[in-house]
Formats: structure tokens, sequence, C-alpha cells
């Protein structure tokens, strides 16, 4: 007896690509050529004048069109992504734009007069409204201010750092926390004011590079505290338990192991707190009262600062006065970044050595 065997059809199902379409590498840069030439077009066909609309405007059309475009070639799913990374780089350059115009605008005002007689002469004997005197005072008075802050806030901070993190827990260790953040916030005219109350009214002192230095100390600790906190408590534990292990004592362990370790990081945190105290001109205003003459000793008299000196000669107005201001604030940037680049310098030189 036979069977009929009854064929069923085969449906064939199409198969799919296994690379989708993709968009060229330099997609990105024609569109952001694109939207450049869409923002200047609108601004100037809008009568804007501004040139943050026109940026703002093209940052919005880069936005746009890549989400569009992408959601054409390569789909949603990756649109969304690129999206993402296109707002990642519009943040990246509207934070990057403003500090180099700034950069800019200062070197191209502050070369005008810097030299060598700018930097090696001070104010004695020139009035504020005519050409000529330098800064050397205020570049005196500026190191001398910072390098006693440091040395009054750094070994504070960085104990208050290691009891925080290696022997604190308890309600003292709570308390100190709590005060570090209240620090954090205190404006500069409140810790001008107290060193104010307390070295100069209470005691009788009078003002003097020291008093303002205390007040800069006052400001930098905080930071120099939740710096090196954060950078402590990032060194692996093993560390500490392989070095406890050998019978260390607990001391020895921070000091040869932890520290080390966290060297780079530590050094970074002061210096950010130096950048911090470095610009500030309210305690310097109140404690050492600035003057055209050069006084090293930071202990006894009226010393000028770099901040104070922009403060002075920007507010008598003339071209003259404006120009050493710009030139001053330029010499101010220099001090900073090359206070860093030391830092770095010294950071990698003590940093354990992690190559074989």
């Amino acid at each position: 007896m036979s069977h009929a065997v009854q064929e069923r059809p085969v449906t064939v199902t199409p198969r799919r690509p296994l690379a989708h379409a993709r968009l060229p590498r330099w997609t990105p840069a024609a569109v952001a050529v694109v939207s450049i030439a869409a923002g200047c077009g609108i601004g100037l066909a809008a009568g804007w004048h501004s040139k943050v609309q026109w940026g703002l405007i093209s940052a919005l059309v880069f936005v746009l069109g890549t989400y569009a475009l992408t959601t054409k070639v390569e789909g949603s799913r990756q649109a969304k992504d690129r999206v993402a990374t296109s707002l990642v780089w519009v943040c990246f350059v509207l934070a990057v734009v403003p500090l180099l115009s700034l950069a800019w605008v200062t070197i191209s005002k502050g070369m005008e007069v810097l030299d060598g007689y700018f930097l090696t002469h001070s104010m004695n004997g020139v009035l504020d409204a005519e050409a000529g005197g330098g800064v050397y005072h205020a570049l005196l008075g500026t190191m001398e201010q910072v390098g006693i802050a440091t040395l009054i806030a750094a070994p504070i901070g960085l104990l208050t750092a290691v009891y925080l993190v290696e022997y604190g827990g308890g309600k003292l260790a709570q308390a100190v926390t709590f005060f570090v953040d209240v620090m954090t916030g205190i404006p500069s005219i409140v810790a001008g004011l107290f060193i104010l109350a307390t070295w100069n009214l209470m005691l009788g002192f009078g003002p003097s590079g020291f008093a303002g230095a205390m007040a800069l100390a006052i400001l930098m600790m905080p930071v120099v505290v939740r710096s090196t906190e954060e950078m402590l408590k990032l060194v692996p534990n093993e560390l500490r338990e392989a070095s406890l292990a050998l019978g260390v004592p607990k001391w020895r362990t921070i000091l040869k192991v932890v520290l080390p370790t966290a060297i780079g990081g530590i050094t970074t945190g002061v210096m950010l707190a130096v950048a911090r105290i470095t610009g500030e001109t309210a305690p310097v205003l109140l404690l050492v009262f600035g003057t055209k003459l050069i006084n090293p000793n930071p202990f006894e008299g009226a010393q000028s600062s770099l901040p104070l000196y922009v403060y002075e000669q920007y507010a008598v107005g003339t071209d003259a006065a404006v120009a050493r201001a710009w030139a001053a604030a330029l010499v101010l940037i220099a001090f900073v970044m090359i206070l860093n680049l030391v830092a770095r310098g010294i950071a990698r030189w003590k940093a354990p050595k992690t190559g074989r």
C-alpha cells in the first residue's frame, strides 16, 4: 500500500546583512563645518552681532543635523549614541572656548608692557597715571605670602586627611569632616576679617604679609584636606595589609607605602589649593594694605601682591595703568602655571616606579 507524500513549500527567509550602513569617519567634521556656516548665516540674517549667539545656533544645528543624518543612514539606536557623543563635544567646546579667549586676550594685552624692566622694577616714584614702573614688589609679595600660606596649610591639611582616613572613625572624625565642609564654603572676606579681629585688633599687630598669609592658609586648608582625603582613599587596602603583615608599624606603613602611592594626587590637590588662594584680593586688601615700595620682610610693614596690584592699576583707569594691570594678570597666570609644572615634576619624580 503506497502512501502519497505531500511536499511542503519551502519558505526562504531573506538574509539580513551583517554589516549595517555606516557613515564615513569624516562625517562629524563635515557636519560641524556645515553647522558653523549655518549658525553664522542665521546670525547674520537675524542681525545678531554677538558671536556667542552664533556659536549656540551652530551647536544646536550640529546636534540636530547629526541626529537626522544618523537616523536616516544608521538607524535611531545609533543616532542616539552619536547625539550623546555630539553633546559631549559641544560641552567640551563650550568650556574650552572661554578659556582660550581669556588666555588670548590676557596674552595679547599683557605683552604690550611685559618685559625685563617691568619684572625687575617697582612702582616707587611712578605715578599711577604715568607710564613705566613694574611689578617686582607685587611678585615678591605674592611669592612670600603664598609660600608662607602653603607652609602653614599643607602640613595641617595633610595630617588632618591622614587622621580622617587612617585613624578617624568616631564622633571627632565626624566633627572634623563637618567643619572642613563648612570651611570649604567660607568667603575669602570672612577669613580676612577673622585674622583682622584676632591678629591685628586683639593682639595689636600691624599690617604685614604674614597676616595675609594666615588668612590665605584658612582658605587653603579645606581644599588640601578634601583632595588628600580622596587620594588616600584610592590607595588599595591590599598594600596596607601587606605592609602590616610584614610587621611594619602603622605609622611607617602610612609614611612609606600610603603617602608615596598617593603623592601624585596629593601634590595636585595642594596645587589646586595654591591656585585657589593666589588670586585672592580681599584678605590682602584688609591685612596687607599694599604699597608701591619693595618690602622683602613679610612679618613687618605693608606689602603688595599681584591680585591687589591688578585691582589697584585697573581702578586708576588710565591707559598706562590698565596696560600694567593686564601685564600683571599675565604674570599671575604664568606664576600659577610654573608652580603646577614644578609640582607635576616633583610628583612624577617621587611617585613609586611601576615598570619592571
